[in-house]
């Protein structure tokens, strides 16, 4: 078992940068023209975004929330629906609005994460193929081209694209093959603009066979990160991208298209190879249902960032999103003791981590429900009252003290937290 109130006391590097972040679509509201909004309104997700948390109008609420609780770093997406809502049409309003929320989020001090896709597209780029059609590229260049200098002048971090190295179905292979391509592009154009560290996030889920011993086990978790992690390691390191059943190639611009690896890191994947899909199921001993509804974030495994960063000290690293999904904060206290402790850990050991943005800032739209709470505040999503949680001032004091130790952890937690009734 972990006993948080057994951790040693931690520190970190002394010009480590902490923060938050969320993205477009999960607190804009009234997204209408991408390819999620369609979805919602055909009824194939569980809730509607709506107004979510109605950050369009009050983004300088969400500046003033994040200063207040001493974040340095902020991530949020440009909304390439909004920017260009029909081909080659271009919203000089909804751009000038990107520049007023980063040029805010400077005046108060806090460095501006700009990712370019976070998940969301515009509904007409989708029925065109979006990224699953190499053909595309040039819609997106014609975005980048006209977005990226009007806000360079405000980002201190970029990221192309958010998450696109899951998934193994045939169109999911091509959507993550050619992203990987489209990234490049949208390194190098952002690089024309702009000398600030360009990435895309990573989506860095740790495989582990089911069962530990088993030879089939092992092949098909090393055969799984093959899919989804290392095809993308693989190609910017060299330029070649490959693929299993697919033909290798080599494209130059690929290589060493990141400044630094942008990480998303939350837990780990049991790989059972008697599943078709091999969906192992998590240990009954290790799961947490902190939500009322299945999740698959129901676990606490802070070793993943040990296992993670140890596989990626050729470059800087940025954790760009961790979090817990809980209904009762005090579990966030404990993830972010632990998860954290793991993180210096792992920087002891030879990992050049840059910094740590916890996700997200508040409790917002998360792809399809409102049920799985990640935010360090509360969102009154009738009033959109903003409501920082003991997680966040724990957060805070964290970020002040650059470290932890159980002083502060014994101001906001009493006793391990427990699901039992």
């Amino acid at each position: 078992m972990y006993d948080v109130f057994s951790l040693k006391d931690f520190t970190f590097p002394k010009d480590f940068v902490w923060g938050s972040g969320y993205a477009g679509h999960q607190v804009e509201g009234n997204n209408t023209n991408n390819q999620w909004w369609e979805m919602e309104q055909e009824g194939k997700t569980r809730h509607k975004s709506g107004l979510a948390c109605n950050s369009y109008e009050l983004y300088q609420k969400d500046i003033d929330l994040a200063h207040s609780l001493g974040h340095q770093v902020f991530r949020t997406s440009v909304e390439w629906c909004r920017i260009e809502p029909e081909e080659g049409v271009f919203n000089n309003e909804a751009a000038e609005h990107y520049v007023k929320l980063f040029s805010g989020l400077k005046e108060k001090g806090i460095k501006v994460f700009a990712t370019m896709v976070h998940v969301t597209h515009p509904l007409w780029f989708h029925k065109k193929g979006h990224f699953e059609k190499i053909e595309n590229l040039g819609c997106f260049e014609r975005y980048l081209e006209y977005i990226v200098p009007k806000i360079a002048p405000y980002v201190d971090y970029w990221n192309v694209i958010n998450e696109f190295n899951l998934g193994n179905d045939k169109s999911r292979v091509d959507y993550k093959l050619n992203s990987v391509i489209y990234h490049a592009r949208g390194y190098h154009i952002i690089k024309k603009y702009s000398d600030a560290p360009v990435s895309s996030a990573h989506a860095l889920v740790q495989y582990q066979p089911y069962r530990p011993m088993d030879k089939w086990d092992i092949a098909m978790t090393e055969f799984q990160d093959l899919r989804n992690h290392e095809f993308f390691f693989h190609a910017i390191r060299t330029g070649e991208i490959l693929y299993p059943e697919r033909d290798g190639k080599f494209v130059p611009e690929v290589k060493n298209s990141v400044d630094f690896w942008s990480i998303n890191c939350y837990v780990r994947d049991m790989i059972d190879a008697r599943k078709a899909r091999f969906n192992g199921k998590r240990y009954d001993h290790k799961e947490l249902k902190m939500i009322d509804a299945n999740f698959y974030l129901e676990e606490m495994f802070p070793e993943c960032m040990i296992a993670n960063m140890s596989r990626l000290t050729d470059k800087p690293v940025i954790i760009s999103e961790n979090g817990c999904s809980c209904n009762d904060d005090r579990f966030r206290i404990v993830y972010l003791a632990l998860y954290l402790s793991a993180l210096a850990e792992a920087i002891k050991m030879g990992a050049d981590v840059k910094g740590y943005l916890y996700w997200s800032l508040m409790d917002n739209f998360e792809w399809g429900s409102y049920l799985p709470r990640f935010g360090l505040c509360d969102c009154n999503f009738e009033t959109f009252e903003r409501t920082p949680k003991p997680s966040a001032y724990f957060f805070k004091e964290i970020i002040e003290n650059n470290g932890f130790n159980q002083q502060i952890l014994r101001k906001y937690l009493t006793e391990l937290p427990s699901l039992g009734k």
